[in-house]
């Protein structure tokens, strides 16, 4: 995913806090993650996750083209 949809996505459910934008989904993580394990059946991946500032507060988002979704860490 290129950077500036994942911006709009994270931006758009920074001001408005949604499960889907576009048929992607979107899950939220516990505060402060920088990398999220997202398990799978028996087997887990590392999400690693780019910092994004919306409205001057950081973000944490990360996308997993394995399940389609991006997960989102607020930092407040």
């Amino acid at each position: 995913m290129d950077e500036m949809k994942m911006f709009r996505i994270v931006e758009a459910y920074y001001r408005k806090p949604e499960t889907q934008y576009e048929g992607i989904k979107i899950t939220r993580v516990p505060n402060w993650k920088t990398v999220f394990v997202e398990q799978i059946g028996e087997s887990g991946r590392a999400v690693m996750m780019n910092e994004y500032k919306v409205d001057g507060a950081k973000c944490w988002a990360g996308y997993s083209s394995r399940s389609q979704t991006i997960f989102i860490s607020l930092t407040a």
